[in-house]
């Protein structure tokens, strides 16, 4: 079972898109399919090879989450889903967590496509089945793909329309894709394949709603299902103990807990003390003060709780304080890096994180694609174009890509407060009598900074008090998880700024579209920023009709320089090692796998050790 957290990102990310113009005579039947290149596991693989295919099943791990919930429909914007309330749902085709741009068949046998992937015919497993026993068909793979066409996220039924032209159910377990002539069809095949399959007579016998929030869940044919909800407070995954697709080899190893467990907090502090207190027993440590000074108690120095840093080779996830761009005094670029120049990540990194960050500077961070340094020729190729077009500034073939400033050791750091000072002044925002900064009109300067974590606010208050120091009428607003969302997501997008995420995948195609695109801007659940350029909307498809790796990653430094350069964000900080504790009866394979830590995937569970925990009274 793959790690999700009830968000639509996981299917988002599925839709890429881009195809080279090949011949259509070669009909190619496989086990799974690359985006570019050879899948690296043949058809007759045994295991994972980063799994232990003879782990125990058994016992239960448990983690916590921040908030509440209301809903078990993770695929609504309405309301806010359980954690892992999308675990319930397979795709026909699944990736690994070693494997770039590689899709695997899961719920199905083979896939057949053309060489230039114009469609796709996938042959289901017969014995696949729902949790309920009822048999999964083409039929349900119909009707999972016709409700997210009419019910999906707006931005991604958007851009699904654009690429499908029809769909026919073949068999009982045969169904086929074609696709639209005039869009890339790389990554169709895998798009399609990624789809969530609910059970059609389910969803109809309980009158469901894709749209709407629900405690009803639609029916999967996942290895889990829901057990004890505690509606807000708690939500327990049982593993099925009829699950179709245990013996598949893609699985070994895999699914190996009886139950998962999710504890919620409104309050970090409550959580650190709940996991001291044995009400979950494994944390995936984000604070670093938390990580640098809080495990220093008895469980921790006697080996019955264990502290570790396990590489992560993962790509940063983009973390940022993000603008609202659809604000007026957020349109002058001038104006946002001079909002950007007062965050002092080097006084922050080393104050408050005890130094274990690093600095976001792409929003391909820690990749091969982050842009760096001038344009490449290859890239000027690609930008001179938009340039000419007066798309872009001459600049961007000039100038190095744009990096998060640097500051000194004090809190304020005065250059940077010199040059934010003349931006604004250069913008209109000229400071008053009173030391605040209006425009021509009067207008005072204002920033509100949303957040709904109290464990940041040690952080953004240092921030507040720099932009106050600048004139700006900056506060910090404090809201809880459902005030959050609800002003955040579309259509209210209620906010100045607030602590998100600039999106990216490895290998990007139409997704793109929804983080970035001017087309979903003012619907996308992901799009926070709004952003709206035509040179981004032409990168993107650049990216997607990429019909090489080498062409892709030109592409996307392309593309990363633009939105780089577009200063919608302020980037924060990531770390390249997973930071854990949990309590000693958990084990994991030697080596784990660069691109997931897969604590709820392909760890396991030592009664024995459970057993010594329970008998020195550390369990509850």
């Amino acid at each position: 079972m793959a790690q999700t957290y009830g968000t639509f990102a996981a299917l988002a990310g599925a839709v890429f898109a881009a195809a080279p113009l090949w011949a259509q005579d070669t009909i190619i039947t496989a086990h799974g399919i690359s985006t570019f290149g050879e899948l690296q596991l043949p058809a007759d693989f045994t295991h994972l090879p980063y799994v232990n295919p003879d782990a125990p099943k058994g016992g239960e791990i448990s983690v916590w989450a921040f908030g509440g919930f209301d809903s078990m429909n993770p695929y609504s914007i309405k309301g806010r889903a359980a954690g892992l309330s999308s675990a319930p749902y397979e795709a026909i085709l699944t990736g690994t967590a070693d494997e770039i741009g590689a899709s695997y068949c899961l719920l199905c046998t083979t896939l057949e496509y053309p060489e230039d992937r114009s469609w796709v015919i996938f042959n289901l497993r017969p014995e696949v089945t729902f949790s309920d026993g009822t048999p999964l068909t083409a039929e349900d793979v119909m009707f999972t793909y016709q409700t997210f066409l009419a019910k999906g996220l707006t931005d991604f039924r958007t851009v699904l329309a654009t690429q499908v032209e029809s769909v026919e159910v073949l068999g009982p377990h045969r169904i086929k894709f074609t696709f639209k002539a005039d869009v890339p069809h790389r990554d169709l095949p895998a798009s399609m394949g990624g789809l969530p399959v609910i059970s059609k007579a389910h969803y109809e016998a309980n009158a469901l709603d894709l749209e709407e929030s629900t405690m009803t869940p639609m029916l999967g044919s996942g290895p889990y299902v829901p057990g004890r909800i505690d509606v807000g407070k708690s939500v327990t995954w049982v593993r099925n103990p009829d699950y179709w697709g245990a013996d598949l080899p893609l699985n070994q190893g895999r699914g190996n807990f009886d139950t998962i467990r999710i504890e919620y907090y409104s309050d970090y502090d409550a959580a650190f003390e709940g996991f001291k207190a044995g009400n979950y027993t494994f944390r995936n440590e984000a604070s670093s003060i938390k990580w640098a000074t809080g495990f220093d108690f008895p469980e921790v120095a006697n080996g019955q709780i264990v502290k570790a840093e396990l590489a992560d080779g993962s790509k940063a996830p983009g973390q940022a304080f993000l603008f609202n761009l659809r604000r007026e005094k957020f349109q002058d670029p001038r104006v946002r890096e001079a909002i950007g120049l007062m965050f002092n990540y080097e006084w922050s990194n080393a104050t408050l994180f005890y130094g274990i960050y690093a600095r976001i500077d792409s929003i391909w961070e820690n990749t091969w694609l982050e842009a760096i340094g001038t344009p490449t020729p290859a890239e000027a190729t690609i930008l001179q174009p938009l340039v000419d077009e007066g798309l872009l500034p001459a600049t961007i073939l000039t100038d190095e890509a744009v990096m998060a400033p640097t500051s000194g050791e004090r809190q304020l750091d005065r250059p940077n407060l010199r040059r934010a000072s003349a931006l604004l002044d250069e913008a209109g925002w000229t400071v008053g009598s009173d030391g605040r900064r209006r425009n021509a009109a009067g207008q005072v300067l204002s920033v509100e900074m949303l957040n709904d974590s109290p464990s940041f606010d040690r952080i953004m208050n240092p921030y507040i008090e720099n932009l106050k120091a600048l004139g700006i009428d900056a506060r910090l607003t404090r809201v809880d998880n459902a005030q959050m969302e609800a002003r955040t997501r579309p259509p209210s997008y209620d906010f100045d700024m607030i602590t998100g995420n600039a999106r990216s995948d490895y290998i990007s195609g139409s997704e793109l579209k929804q983080f970035y695109g001017s087309e979903t801007a003012d619907v996308s659940a992901f799009n926070i920023m709004g952003l709206k350029s035509p040179a981004v909307d032409r990168l993107i498809n650049v990216v997607m009709a990429s019909q090489s790796l080498d062409d892709l990653t030109v592409a996307t430094q392309a593309l990363d320089r633009v939105l780089r350069a577009e200063r919608f964000w302020v980037p924060q900080w990531y770390k390249d090692v997973h930071t854990i504790a949990y309590y000693n009866m958990y084990e994991h394979p030697e080596t784990l796998p660069p691109y997931a830590l897969g604590e709820l995937d392909f760890w396991w569970y030592n009664a024995e050790k459970a057993e010594a925990l329970r008998a020195a009274g550390v369990l509850r």
